[in-house]
């Protein structure tokens, strides 16, 4: 770790902004004032002030002397914080009050409201503002402050602080939860596959569906088109004999599993059977045995056009990768698979769910059934589906941004949560991501960006570059569907 020695620093002021410390500064001059408007997430460090040897502080606004701030700033917080205003005062003047000091001779008054909640608004007037914890435990906050800088400042006070420097950190609270999803049994050459429903191109199904299995089929209206070379079929019975299917008839059949991975899709192209009156009804199998059938006259096929996300979760000589670390925590590794549980007993499959934002900020969270190529598949611990890379020039692949430097962060490479070009509701939203690396033109220029717009502006300031990713030299698709993890 490299060491952080904060020095004094004179600054003459003439006509020049004052720069102050962690803040992505956008200042309008009004001749002694000066305005400041930012949004920005912080990571807490040991409060240097004397006496707050155990507490944490994340400084929002510097102190510099002749200065007054004054605005409104509106916070989240991962943990319960306190206010912090400092004011300058004259250390004989101090007399009994609450002070805040690094060393003793620079002594500053300090307000300290005592709100113990992890969010709210506060207008502020003072010398620097700050968020604060009487425990050790860091914190991690995201702020938005709009007012004033007040005053003819003739220096930056940055007292002599010595403490180790770390890598900027974002750690988004709820970073990563469980989510628990209904799984159904299907079959595959006459043995069992469970899998999971999350995504439908037609509104009227996923509402059905949603029903049937207490948990919400998404709507996905990019689904609708897909090439057919993306697809796998699953075959539907309307009647017959009856069982656990879909409509209370036999259990649903696949033409494929991970296990042919050339041909596997977790995308399902939806037919209907329907038995013949007078015919004599079985249990199909087999793809095979259900065309067969149709060929020989015995059953109907309706093409519904309508495409279900069916990720396999078991399939005959296989399943999903299940991870050794059962916690689940905002810090913890991405790879080593995307499943916490698979509860045969309940029918149900315990992700991973990640947050991240959408494409105006607001938070999504997804879990990752399958990818291609096959090395980023594994080291997600997810099923590889080659088939998906026929989506990486089509619609039915949405762009998903990935940073792969930075701040540090709950994102696949290390580094922030990603951005989404749609999220649920949206006319093009698609659980199929075309994955795009984003890359910090200089490393200490990165901030925490939380909207496309974001993107689009930093891109054309030539702060960040912004690539389609291409793992190996192939094409890179992921399976994310976007969950409401807490329904």
């Amino acid at each position: 770790m490299r060491k952080l020695i904060a020095i004094l620093i004179i600054v003459i002021f003439a006509t020049s902004i004052v720069s102050i410390s962690s803040i992505s500064d956008q200042f309008v001059d009004a001749g002694s004032r000066k305005k400041i408007h930012f949004t920005q997430t912080f990571s807490s460090t040991p409060d240097p002030g004397q006496g707050h040897e155990n507490h944490q502080l994340s400084l929002i606004l510097s102190p510099n002397e002749g200065t007054i701030y004054d605005g409104s700033m509106t916070f989240t917080s991962s943990e319960p914080v306190q206010i912090v205003v400092l004011h300058e005062i004259n250390p004989n003047d101090a007399k009994g009050q609450p002070t805040w000091s690094i060393d003793g001779d620079t002594v500053y008054g300090l307000s300290l409201i005592d709100l113990q909640e992890k969010s709210g608004s506060f207008e502020f007037t003072g010398a620097a503002l700050g968020l604060h914890s009487s425990n050790s435990k860091p914190f991690t906050s995201t702020v938005s402050v709009d007012g004033w800088i007040r005053g003819q400042p003739t220096e930056v006070i940055m007292q002599k602080i010595q403490l180790e420097k770390e890598d900027p950190k974002s750690l988004l609270s709820r970073a990563n939860v469980p989510a628990t999803i209904p799984m159904h049994k299907g079959i595959y050459g006459g043995e069992k596959v469970l899998y999971i429903i999350t995504d439908g191109s037609d509104e009227k199904y996923a509402k059905n569906l949603s029903e049937k299995q207490k948990w919400n089929v998404e709507l996905a209206p990019a689904l609708a088109d897909v090439p057919e070379d993306t697809l796998q079929k699953i075959f539907i019975f309307k009647n017959g004999v009856k069982g656990d299917g879909f409509y209370g008839f036999q259990d649903e059949v696949f033409s494929s599993t991970p296990q042919q991975e050339s041909e596997y899709s977790a995308l399902s192209s939806v037919i209907e059977v329907t038995w013949k009156t007078g015919q004599k009804e079985i249990v199909f199998e087999s793809a095979d045995a259900v065309i067969a059938a149709k060929e020989g006259g015995r059953i109907e096929f309706k093409e519904t056009g309508i495409v279900l996300n069916t990720p396999q979760i078991i399939w005959p000589d296989g399943q999903m990768q299940v991870r050794s670390d059962k916690e689940i925590t905002d810090d913890m590794e991405y790879g080593g698979g995307q499943i916490t549980e698979i509860n045969e007993d309940e029918m149900t499959v315990t992700f991973v769910a990640h947050r991240g934002w959408g494409p105006d900020g607001r938070t999504i969270y997804y879990i990752v059934t399958d990818a291609t190529p096959s090395g980023p598949a594994k080291m997600m611990g997810v099923v590889s589906s080659p088939t998906s890379a026929n989506l990486i020039a089509h619609s039915g692949a949405v762009d998903l941004f990935q940073f792969k430097n930075g701040i540090k962060g709950s994102g696949p490479l290390g580094f922030q949560a990603g951005i989404a070009s749609a999220a649920l509701g949206d006319e093009n939203y698609s659980p199929m991501w075309r994955i795009y690396l984003i890359e910090w033109n200089d490393s200490e220029d990165a901030k925490i960006l939380e909207t496309k717009s974001d993107i689009d502006s930093f891109r054309g300031d030539d702060l960040i570059t912004v690539s389609i990713a291409r793992p190996t030299n192939s094409d890179h698709i992921v399976n994310c569907p976007f969950i409401d993890p807490f329904q």
